[in-house]
């Protein structure tokens, strides 16, 4: 059986939780998960191959096992240190930013100035921001969380999974817009035209899941009050606890994806579907629902339906649609990731 360690002292805690329960029962590879206070916080990691990890520590612990492969979940900081374990181990680093990843010196010095200029000058003085492509170009592998993504030096981690559970019959159509409520990643603003000046005899339900906050919660308030009979907008002003989103997802008849075409990460464009991947796949995986994405979203995936104009008829006929998910059931995804995993550690 082959050793692995997995990172997580950044973000993405919730990729982290998918990597270690589709794992931790696997015949071919044990995995060790390091995780910082606030990963381990977001995560149900009481498993025994879960240790609580920083950018101060994580050096020592590595070296007390022999790890045939080394995995950072994020590098988005702590540049120096991931840059040090790239040098010392095999190592695969997903990719959350393509473009980020490849960003010249002089790019990302100029970015610093641009936003947030007080935690970027830490990057800068503290965390090596400027050694964040060699992290990048050192690490043995690349991987992606779409296939679409990939190419000769991205390789795909199928890394999601659909979940068993039985799905009651709502009376309503149940609309969920998984994510935080920010503009800069989703197109709220066309949802909420559109909510508030919808038609259809039929009752529906939209949950906004993910917190609302700034203008856009004042918007939601607004729009409720404004809302026919037939129309119900579920809202939250704080962070989604994980049990309240599992729930919603569960009982949902259609993810709505507004996802915006592009966005920005430390100031460098990324393109969705091309250069970075939006988490709204993953959610329609996980949960086996139909996701509608605007036209110009490029992808092949048969759960990702393109908006059509009449868009709440759309909806109308998804909630009776089945899809199929067998390809994504846990023990096909986890085959398809012990096989990279023992591939990586052989080339």
């Amino acid at each position: 059986m082959k050793k692995i360690a997995y990172i997580e002292i950044d973000t993405h805690a919730e990729i982290a939780q998918d990597f270690l329960n589709l794992t931790k029962n696997s015949d071919e590879i044990s995995v060790d998960f390091y995780f910082s206070k606030k990963i381990k916080n977001q995560t149900s990691a009481l498993d025994k191959h879960v240790f609580l990890s920083s950018q101060k520590t994580i050096l020592q612990q590595l070296q007390k096992k022999k790890y045939d492969l080394v995995i950072i979940g994020t590098a988005h900081r702590y540049f120096s240190t991931f840059l040090e374990i790239t040098r010392r181990y095999k190592t695969a680093v997903i990719v959350h930013n393509r473009a980020f990843s490849t960003l010249s010196k002089g790019g990302l010095f100029k970015s610093i100035f641009k936003k947030d200029i007080f935690f970027r000058l830490k990057l800068f003085l503290r965390e090596g921001l400027m050694d964040s492509g060699k992290v990048f170009k050192n690490a043995k592998s690349l991987l992606v969380l779409d296939h679409h993504l990939s190419d000769q030096n991205h390789f795909f981690l199928p890394l999601f999974y659909t979940k068993k559970f039985q799905k009651g019959q709502n009376e309503n159509v149940t609309v969920v817009i998984p994510g935080g409520v920010s503009q800069d990643r989703r197109d709220y603003h066309t949802v909420f035209n559109k909510i508030k000046n919808a038609s259809h005899d039929r009752n529906f339900t939209f949950v906004f899941l993910g917190k609302a906050q700034g203008e856009l919660l004042e918007k939601l308030k607004e729009l409720q009050k404004s809302l026919s009979k037939n129309i119900k907008i579920v809202f939250f002003p704080e962070r989604v606890p994980t049990h309240i989103f599992d729930e919603w997802m569960k009982k949902s008849d259609v993810l709505w994806c507004p996802v915006q075409s592009e966005t920005e990460f430390f100031s460098c464009r990324e393109v969705y579907g091309k250069t970075k991947m939006t988490g709204n796949i993953g959610d329609a995986i996980k949960y086996g629902k139909p996701a509608i994405f605007p036209k110009s979203y490029a992808s092949t995936h048969d759960f990702l339906i393109a908006e059509e104009d009449d868009i709440f008829s759309q909806m109308i006929v998804l909630q009776e649609k089945r899809f199929s998910f067998e390809n994504y059931s846990k023990e096909n995804v986890l085959k398809a990731v012990e096989k990279l995993v023992l591939d990586l550690i052989l080339t």
